[in-house]
């Protein structure tokens, strides 16, 4: 993905314009479709989304009170994980957005990043791209224009 110009602005009206290439915006799609799938399915099987749904006790003796937050929460945080994912998915090939529309971009653009972490176990001590004959090197790409991506929203809502 190219070097990045500014692609998320406040307008003066308070609304934002975002500027996408059409390809990005594919990608995009193509990312929310594949997360939207793995909600879809065993979510408490899939450790990539362990992220999206950490433990509210982590300690092996709690283990009870864990699973009841489960029972209890796990609906209401898929129910949210995928509204984000929605707004991004209708509102993905619109050049202006409003705040909360935004928001939710921001939300679901966490949940995308986070998730492509998990899977190349990315920690805080990242190295740089990898070998672009490494076959991860396109996921590595993808998650750092995630991370770009995201930091040019925050900007725009922070401005």
């Amino acid at each position: 993905m190219a070097r990045f110009g500014r692609r998320v602005r406040r307008t003066r009206h308070g609304d934002f314009e975002v500027r996408l290439p059409d390809n990005e915006r594919e990608v995009l799609l193509a990312l929310v479709a594949a997360l939207r799938a793995a909600l879809d399915g065993d979510v408490r099987g899939e450790p990539a989304l362990r992220r999206l749904f950490p433990p509210a006790y982590a300690s092996a003796d709690d283990q009870a009170a864990e699973a009841e937050y489960q029972a209890i929460m796990q609906e209401d945080l898929l129910a949210s994980r995928r509204a984000a994912l929605d707004v991004l998915e209708a509102t993905l090939s619109r050049d202006r957005l409003d705040e909360a529309e935004l928001l939710a971009w921001m939300t679901a653009l966490n949940q995308l990043r986070l998730v492509l972490g998990t899977r190349l176990d990315v920690s805080e001590d990242e190295a740089p791209l990898p070998d672009p004959d490494d076959p991860a090197a396109p996921l590595h790409e993808i998650y750092h224009y995630l991370g770009v991506l995201l930091e040019a929203v925050l900007e725009a809502l922070d401005g």
